[in-house]
C-alpha cells in the first residue's frame, strides 16, 4: 500500500472513531470546561451560603469534620443549606446548634459497627518467650 492510501484508511478511521465517541475532541473538552466552571460556581454559591449561616466557631468546627469524616460534612452541609434555603436558620447558627444539626444528621446516617477479631492463637505461637538467654 501506498503512502496515500494508509493516510486516507487512517483519517477513515479517525473520523469514524470521532462520531462513534461524540464528535470532535475541541467540543468535548469544551462540554469538560463548562462543567468544571459549573462545578466551581456551585462551590462558591455553597461557601457563600455557609458563611452566611454559620458563626466562626461553627465553621472551624465544620472543617476539622471535613478532615475527618468528609461525607458527614457533606450530608450536614447539604443539610444546612436546605434549611437556609427554606428560612429555617434565624441568624447565625452557634456551636450548640451546629452540634444538635450534626446529632440529626449522624441520626440519619447509616451506622456501621467495626469488629476487632483477635486471633489468640498467633498470641500464643510467639518465640519471644522462650528463654534462650546466653548459652
Amino acid at each position: 500500500m501506498a503512502d496515500n492510501d494508509l493516510e486516507a484508511l487512517r483519517a477513515e478511521r479517525m473520523a469514524q472513531l470521532q462520531q462513534q465517541y461524540g464528535g470532535s475532541g475541541g467540543n468535548n473538552a469544551e462540554k469538560q470546561q463548562a462543567q468544571q466552571e459549573q462545578m466551581r460556581q456551585q462551590e462558591e454559591m455553597k461557601h457563600s451560603i455557609l458563611s452566611q449561616v454559620l458563626d466562626q466557631q461553627a465553621r472551624a468546627r465544620l472543617n476539622t469534620l471535613k478532615i475527618s469524616k468528609p461525607e458527614k460534612a457533606q450530608m450536614f452541609e447539604n443539610m444546612v443549606i436546605r434549611m437556609a434555603q427554606m428560612g429555617q436558620v434565624r441568624g447565625k447558627l452557634d456551636d450548640a446548634q451546629f452540634v444538635s444539626i450534626l446529632e440529626s444528621v449522624n441520626a440519619q446516617m447509616p451506622q456501621s459497627k467495626s469488629t476487632v477479631k483477635y486471633d489468640r492463637r498467633r498470641a500464643a505461637i510467639d518465640s519471644d518467650d522462650d528463654d534462650d538467654y546466653g548459652c
